[in-house]
Parts: structure tokens; C-alpha cells; sequence
């Protein structure tokens, strides 16, 4: 008797079984194929997002048998014992939103930057969702986001609280595979349960005394989105930190936006942007305001590791 195949999404994975949706409101339980797992791995083998080929079997669960291509995928590196592991939060994203809040706790942007960066490399396109708009107003938060719009990137300013924002947010997400990112305690959890009811998903406190959320999210799920244009959103682990994985200190001009099209106009070839080297024209935009100091600080130290009260930009 012929195998039964059909073809689904992973929404999650647990303790070595992949959840996986054939068709809306149905799940099968499986597992990976066992000549999936053999020989050495750089990386996930199947993770949320992939579209799987798998087997039916008669109590009900089933095999994946194979793992489509992916065409883009949200990475960070994981510690292992042959060096690094690349980890997949999330495979085949059309979108990466970046969640930040405007207040409680304070925004990050250099930690921002980092996201934008990660999503640059991956090809991912990012939009930035300025949240908890409700402590600080519109102005004040466009006051701290608003250099990013004039970069640009999309920029959404929401309260999950108040409901702000939550449903051009909502409408942003439909058709499309979304990772919902950012440090903990900024309210992705809150504006997931906001723009849809019925998810229940624990939302965390932050700490009056250091500002910083604690992880309410422990694993990673993709979520059905349950409109006639489908779509999928995963919220991914809250973290305090991420570093920059795979990347050389010579392309990252590549990952900001407003630099990429300037380093080709400097005098030099190797030019390092700094000081104020002969003919730099990524410190002449600087200089002339096309190019924000901010992020240019963010730029040097994150391509030389240095704080950036060591430059001088007056």
C-alpha cells in the first residue's frame, strides 16, 4: 500500500515532536524521520515556519519525510560542542517585527540596531513597533523612534493597553509569516493577545528596580492567523541581548541602510569612517545631517566594539 503524504507548516516543537498544520484547524503530531537526523548538522533540521512533506500513520501521528528549501529564516547562534549551531527561530519570515517599548522599560536602540542588523543580513524586512505608547504620548515617542522613519523604516507606534495602533498593526500581519522580536518586558506577548483574542499568552512584569522583563515566553510557537487571508505570527523567546552572528566587520555598511549607498563615494577604498579620514564620505553625511549621529555611533561600535563616548561628532 502506497504511503499517504500531505504537506504542512510546523506551528511548534517539544521535546523532540514537531506540530504540524495540514490544513486550518487541523494538527498532526510528529516526528523527523530518522535518515533526516543522520551525519553532521550546522543548524536546525526542521524548525517553526518550514513546510514539511510528512507520512500519516494509523494511530493518528505522523513522519516528516522531508523539509522544503527555506527562502529566508530568523538565526542566532547557539553554543555546541562542535563550535556553532546555527538556531532557526523561525524559517520562511516575510517580516520581522521589532517591538520595543517607549518606556518601562526604557528603549535600547543600540540593542535595536542589532535587531535591524540581524534582519538586514537574513533579508528579512523589518518594521519597528514602538509599544506602550500610552506611558509617553505620540510625540514623545516619535521623539525616540522617529529617526528610524526617516532612515526609512516602517514604523508603528501601539499600546496594548489602550489599543492603539493594535489593529493597523493587525491588518500589517495578514497573509504573511511574521517573527514577533525584542527584549522582554516590552509587551510582545500583550499586543499578541490584543490583536488576537483568545490566545491567553502570559504577559510578564517588569522589574521597578532594573527595568528588565522577565521571559514569559519559554518556547517557540507559530500562531494561525484566523482571517480569510491567513498568515502566521511566532513570538520568539524574550531576550536581554543578541549578538551579531556570521558577520565581518567590513560588511556591515551593507546592513544599514542609509550607509550603503555612501561608502562607495569615499576617497579611499578601505576607508574605516573614522576620525575624520581624507574624503570620508559616510562623516561628511554625518557632518551635513543626512545621516543621524545616533546611529552612525551605533555603526562604529558595533564594528569596533568601542563605546561610543570616544567620538566626537561636534
Amino acid at each position: 500500500m502506497a504511503k499517504q503524504t500531505t504537506t504542512g507548516i510546523i506551528l511548534r516543537y517539544r521535546s523532540g515532536f514537531y506540530t504540524v498544520e495540514t490544513a486550518p484547524h487541523e494538527t498532526v503530531e510528529c516526528s523527523l524521520r530518522g535518515r533526516l537526523k543522520k551525519g553532521p548538522k550546522e543548524g536546525d533540521i526542521a524548525a517553526l515556519g518550514d513546510r514539511v512533506e510528512i507520512t500519516r500513520l494509523p494511530e493518528g501521528t505522523g513522519v516528516i519525510e522531508s523539509v522544503a528549501e527555506r527562502k529566508s529564516a530568523f538565526i542566532r547562534l547557539a553554543p555546541s560542542a562542535r563550535g556553532e549551531y546555527q538556531q532557526v527561530l523561525l524559517a520562511n519570515p516575510d517580516q520581522m517585527l521589532i517591538v520595543f517599548a517607549c518606556a518601562n522599560p526604557m528603549p535600547h536602540l543600540r540593542m535595536l540596531d542589532r535587531f535591524l542588523v540581524i534582519a538586514e543580513k537574513n533579508g528579512i524586512p523589518p518594521i519597528i513597533v514602538a509599544n506602550k505608547l500610552d506611558l509617553v504620548g505620540r510625540a514623545e515617542a516619535e521623539t525616540r523612534f522617529g529617526l528610524y522613519q526617516s532612515i526609512p523604516y516602517e514604523v508603528h507606534y501601539t499600546s496594548a493597553r489602550s489599543g492603539e495602533g493594535v489593529q493597523a498593526l493587525f491588518e500589517r500581519l495578514k497573509g504573511r509569516i511574521s517573527a514577533l522580536a525584542g527584549p522582554s518586558g516590552v509587551g510582545k506577548s500583550s499586543l499578541l493577545n490584543a490583536m488576537m483574542p483568545g490566545l491567553g499568552l502570559a504577559v510578564s512584569q517588569v522589574s521597578d528596580a532594573t527595568e528588565k522583563g522577565r521571559h514569559t515566553t519559554t518556547h517557540r510557537e507559530l500562531f494561525p492567523i484566523d482571517v480569510p487571508e491567513g498568515g502566521y505570527v511566532a513570538d520568539t523567546p524574550g531576550m536581554r541581548s543578541i549578538a551579531l552572528w556570521d558577520t565581518e566587520a567590513e560588511e556591515l555598511d551593507g546592513y544599514f541602510p542609509e550607509l550603503r549607498g555612501l561608502v562607495q563615494d569615499c576617497q579611499f577604498s578601505d576607508c574605516t569612517h573614522r576620525e575624520w579620514e581624507p574624503g570620508c564620505a559616510v562623516r561628511l553625511a554625518v557632518e551635513e545631517g543626512r545621516v543621524h549621529p545616533e546611529r552612525y555611533l551605533s555603526y562604529v561600535r558595533l564594528r569596533y566594539g568601542e563605546e561610543e563616548d570616544e567620538f566626537d561628532l561636534s
